[in-house]
């Protein structure tokens, strides 16, 4: 089979395609042939600086939609021949990949393979950021970091679907600020944020921000809070070295900060991540959020889509063709 991986840490141009062997399921797992895989940015850190890499050769990829190719013992309820989505721990840009059962989802009806790359890591992310996390009340407001991204489009149109007072966003460009307010945002700040997010609360902040950056980014959401407020982390694109928030930073105005990975969820609780997939893709099937393909590669082109999305000019959702 044809796969896409990386012997070394590097640029877009480590990434390679090979031929490789077909992986089979242990027990608890199943094979997909995989029809799309989703690009991430928690692959470009897997391919640059070794995030979540147990070691080399690596074949980068956390989500996948395809048919099952073959079922491991001891799996019920899923079938060789079913269409599904998958969670994987690596492995997904290749023809075929392994995926442990309970991180296999049958696909919704009326969902196809091509929308069904785009659900296993964004939209139960977006949905725990505004719901199970966050806890998003009516009326409040939040502020999204990376609104125009794959999690950002979504949470915008969750927050405004939950009865957000005032959703804001932060992006990098003009165009993806247009591209934001196109998706629930009712206000988005390019660059800098804390004054103008002042500003358009009237001096108040805000009740929940979310936050994939971290470092600097992380302490001006922070600083941007309301009495009560409540930050979540859910990533460090910068990679800057890690912070705390203590005593002086919460205790004056009640403040909390959280946190949120949906890949180390899916190792120390995947009945819970199981249970909120399966909330979360309703709101795909219900038209309560959409989240647009804007570019897709063929499986070899992984480079180039690797390079669009370091760009940082890329907006939705970014997508693997690797079969039809």
């Amino acid at each position: 089979m044809r796969a896409v991986r990386f012997q070394e840490y590097g640029g877009p141009e480590v990434l390679k395609t090979v031929e490789a062997d077909v992986p089979e399921p242990g027990p608890g797992q199943v094979s997909v042939d995989v029809a799309y895989a989703g690009v991430n940015f928690a692959d470009l850190k897997a391919r640059s600086e070794g995030y979540r890499v147990g070691g080399l050769p690596y074949v980068p990829g956390l989500e996948v939609s395809g048919r099952i190719r073959a079922v491991g013992a001891g799996v019920e309820g899923l079938a060789v021949g079913q269409e599904v989505a998958a969670l994987t721990d690596g492995g997904g840009y290749a023809e075929v990949t392994v995926a442990d059962a309970v991180t296999v989802f049958p696909l919704p009806a009326g969902v196809g393979l091509r929308t069904a790359a785009t659900l296993t890591t964004v939209l139960p992310t977006a949905y725990a950021l505004v719901h199970s996390v966050g806890r998003l009340r009516s009326g409040e407001t939040v502020l999204v970091q990376g609104a125009a991204g794959g999690v950002g489009t979504v949470v915008g149109q969750l927050a405004r679907a939950a009865g957000a007072g005032a959703v804001y966003g932060v992006v990098s460009s003009a165009p993806k600020a247009a591209y934001a307010k196109d998706h629930g945002y009712d206000e988005v700040f390019v660059g800098a944020f804390e004054q103008p997010v002042r500003q358009a609360t009237g001096g108040r902040g805000v009740d929940l921000a979310l936050d994939p950056v971290g470092g600097e980014t992380l302490r001006a959401s922070l600083d941007s809070l309301a009495v009560f407020g409540r930050l979540v982390s859910y990533g460090n694109a910068s990679s800057a070295a890690p912070w705390t928030a203590g005593p002086p930073e919460l205790y004056p105005l009640g403040r909390s900060v959280a946190g949120f990975s949906i890949l180390s969820l899916t190792a120390t609780a995947p009945a819970e991540l199981r249970r909120l997939a399966e909330r979360s893709f309703e709101k795909a099937v219900d038209g309560t959020v959409s989240l647009p393909v804007t570019a897709e590669f063929a499986l070899a082109e992984a480079a180039q889509a690797h390079r669009l999305m370091g760009a940082r000019t890329s907006t939705g959702k970014l997508l693997l063709r690797v079969a039809d």
